[in-house]
């Protein structure tokens, strides 16, 4: 198995797991968050239809950002060690 320092492709960023929020609508159904892709943003619903939208449109937002050379954050639960490098992804 190989261990990578830095993430160098589009795939790399799409592997990632970025914390998604629920909230539930007074009328029924959920609005879903990826906090850390600033617009991320789709609704459900149900729970399931939620993750799923939320994940295609996770998935077009790293594509469109890659595409355009934009600036994508690592999720926000990641924390670079004592040197500075990225954690290590598999």
């Amino acid at each position: 198995m190989k261990i990578k320092n830095k993430l160098t492709t589009l795939e790399d960023y799409l592997n990632l797991n970025y914390p998604i929020t629920f909230y539930p609508e007074n009328e029924g159904g959920y609005t879903v968050i990826i906090q850390d892709l600033e617009g991320c943003i789709s609704e459900g619903d149900t729970l399931e239809e939620a993750m799923k939208n939320i994940l295609d449109a996770k998935q077009a937002w790293l594509k469109t950002a890659w595409k355009y050379d934009d600036f994508i954050p690592l999720p926000s639960h990641f924390i670079t060690n004592n040197y500075g490098k990225l954690p290590q992804v598999l």
